[in-house]
């Protein structure tokens, strides 16, 4: 049985760093082989992975949908063979680790049928694999649509302030109004300074009815890495970041 684990949060609040350390920490410690799949349209899981990037199933999309004009698929092959092709082009292979990244959103016409095309090989796919770990946009499209398999965990990231709680509560709230039977849904607090949690936020949590599993610190080495271009995943194991992230991902007993 694959165990299936989606990130979601408003744009800026270290989702897909959260994320990314997260795989880097499953790998790390023997829980492999996992499926990571960037989810989110602005697409940047692989740097904090430090993998470089050559193709994405959103242009492998575009290319199926306007194949009637290139003429991007050979005579002799049908859509789906072409599909299952580029699909397997499309996976970086790592060590303990494949990525997969959705891409860019669809342009003009219906896409029905490709994306389709596109779910029936990721379902082929997934089924190999120990852990699927998703960085998604907060609106958890793919998922919502049925691209994506079902989800298992959901991890809301927040940073630690009110109006990123309550974003988190939204989306809390679209998981059920979306019936999408999620087995268990936690809260991640990003970027606490050193003098902790302001009682507001606090109040925040508990309002929104959201089930807190830990924090993660303010570390100022992950400033120092993104503005160097270092993937994140190359931190010091004994940085606060990671550290606290190890104690969040025992606390999931995955």
């Amino acid at each position: 049985m694959v165990y299936s684990i989606a990130f979601a949060g408003k744009g800026g609040v270290g989702k897909t760093t959260t994320c990314g350390l997260f795989i880097d920490f499953l790998t790390k410690n023997g829980k492999t082989p996992v499926l990571a799949v960037d989810a989110d349209p602005n697409s940047n899981l692989n740097e904090v992975l430090g993998v470089p990037l050559e193709l994405t199933l959103g242009e492998i999309r575009e290319e199926i949908a306007g194949a009637g004009v290139t003429d991007a698929i050979p005579v002799h092959m049908s859509k789906p063979e072409y599909a299952s092709l580029k699909f397997a082009d499309a996976i970086v292979e790592e060590d303990g680790y494949d990525l997969l990244v959705m891409g860019r959103s669809q342009g003009k016409g219906c896409y029905c049928y490709v994306n389709d095309l596109l779910r029936d090989q990721i379902m082929r796919y997934y089924k190999n694999y120990k852990f699927l770990v998703v960085d998604n946009e907060a609106g958890l499209e793919h998922i919502s649509r049925g691209v994506l398999p079902p989800v298992d965990l959901i991890l809301l990231v927040s940073d630690c302030s009110r109006r990123g709680v309550q974003a988190a509560g939204r989306i809390a709230q679209m998981i059920k109004e979306l019936n999408l039977k999620v087995k268990k849904t936690f809260l991640i607090i990003n970027r606490v300074p050193q003098e902790g949690v302001e009682a507001g936020v606090k109040e925040e949590i508990e309002k929104q009815g959201l089930d807190l599993i830990g924090f993660l610190p303010q570390d100022e080495q992950v400033y120092r890495y993104d503005a160097e271009g270092k993937p994140l995943i190359s931190l010091p194991e004994d940085s606060k970041l990671k550290i606290a992230l190890s104690q969040i991902v025992k606390k999931l007993e995955l």
